[in-house]
């Protein structure tokens, strides 16, 4: 009885954490499909509104690079870089490839539209969502 007053902050906290998922439905998935393989994006992709989630997620994984290949680190980064980009997008620092920029454009902004632990649990849920290799 003695550590319930220890995990209850603890509890809370972790309710009020914002779901990375639900974030993605309600600000991201109207434009970045969640799941799709890169033989139907090609087939789709003068229909597409943007680059599909999973290319966005390969494409920043294997754009960023750390010094000392730390994973951890690694993560931590791309998060970081995904969290300013949210709220500003400009060209000068897309990841996207050539192709993507031309078609798409520039990702508009999201500036006021998440607090901050929306922009943490999106962009978590953006890196850990997807694997680390190619798009496939």
């Amino acid at each position: 009885m003695k550590l319930l007053p220890l995990l209850l902050p603890l509890l809370l906290s972790a309710l009020d954490a914002a779901d990375g998922y639900a974030v993605y439905q309600k600000s991201c998935a109207a434009c970045h499909i969640e799941n799709i393989s890169k033989a139907e994006t090609l087939k789709r992709f003068n229909t597409l509104k943007a680059p599909p989630m999973p290319e966005v997620s390969s494409q920043l994984k294997h754009t960023v690079i750390i010094a000392d290949d730390d994973e951890d680190v690694h993560r931590e980064v791309v998060i970081a870089f995904i969290k300013h980009y949210i709220e500003n997008p400009d060209i000068q620092y897309s990841m996207c490839n050539p192709m993507a920029l031309e078609r798409f454009g520039q990702m508009p902004s999201l500036k006021g539209k998440l607090n901050a632990d929306e922009k943490q649990a999106v962009a978590e849920w953006i890196y850990d969502n997807y694997e680390g290799g190619t798009f496939e």
